[in-house]
């Protein structure tokens, strides 16, 4: 598998800029959702919701094109306007190289750093259980939404956001279900050789019933027939105060450890 460091963030960057976009406006407007194109950064804003290295984060500064100091400003003082915790995010190819120490001179703190993985979607997958796994659609959309917001622990006012992403273009959603009741969720977001997978969860009672990794194999299916030939996921890195299950599962499901992607979270 022939790897494009750039191709793997982008895909990611794509991924969450159209969940951004597909936020219902009177989330959008409670929440100053939005998403802009700032000195070559995708910068994603949203209020209140956390944690901010999910819904509040500058990416993908230095990637396409060298930045300046003068980029970096641009970015800081648009993501600083919600008056909200954020994080800028720092690939190893992103230039120029000083552009950590551009961050950390103006008081940005190193934090969890994520670690970006990637596998060919056409490889087979062990994947036994008893949960039923379907492709779902908008006569799920709710469902998908509880399950993964209940799985996460995120806001339940974000289960209309979740809701919006099966049936729409480009993504694809999946959940296990027990005798006909949702328990668990994941999607995929596909374009062109790559897919990006995402939002991953299953309610805390099922559990250790193999619900994951078999919608992480029929995510994987589905994407290949879509035309994906790439699959990337992204985790906190591992440290020794952390839990690292989520870690572990990727590299068992066959994901291969690619670069890790550091956070700087800007100063109070």
């Amino acid at each position: 598998m022939k790897i494009d460091f750039v191709a793997l963030d982008r895909i990611e960057s794509e991924a969450v800029t159209d969940f951004y976009r597909a936020a219902l406006d009177g989330l959008r407007a409670s929440h100053g959702i939005d998403v802009n194109v700032v000195a070559g950064a995708a910068c994603f804003r949203c209020r209140h919701f956390n944690p901010a290295l999910i819904f509040r984060r500058a990416t993908g500064l230095g990637v396409d094109r060298a930045a300046t100091r003068d980029d970096l400003s641009a970015v800081t003082q648009y993501m600083s306007r919600q008056h909200e915790s954020y994080a800028v995010t720092v690939t190893p190819f992103a230039k120029p190289a000083t552009l950590a120490d551009w961050l950390e001179t103006q008081g940005f703190a190193r934090g969890y750093a994520w670690m970006k993985f990637a596998r060919p979607c056409n490889e087979p997958l062990d994947a036994a259980t008893d949960l039923d796994i379907r492709v779902v659609g908008r006569e799920s959309a709710a469902a998908f939404g509880r399950v993964v917001v209940e799985g996460f622990g995120f806001s339940a006012e974000m289960q209309p956001w979740l809701a919006a992403l099966p049936g729409r273009r480009q993504w694809m959603c999946v959940m296990a279900l027990a005798e006909e009741t949702p328990v668990a969720g994941g999607a995929a977001y596909v374009d062109g050789g790559y897919a990006w997978l995402g939002f991953a969860s299953t309610l805390a009672a099922h559990r250790r019933q193999g619900a994951q990794n078999a919608i992480l194999a029929r995510r994987l299916r589905e994407a290949a027939v879509r035309g994906a030939r790439t699959a990337v996921v992204e985790t906190g890195e591992r440290v020794p105060d952390k839990p690292s299950h989520s870690y572990r599962n990727i590299l068992r499901a066959g994901f291969k450890e690619m670069y890790s992607r550091q956070n700087f979270i800007a100063p109070a």
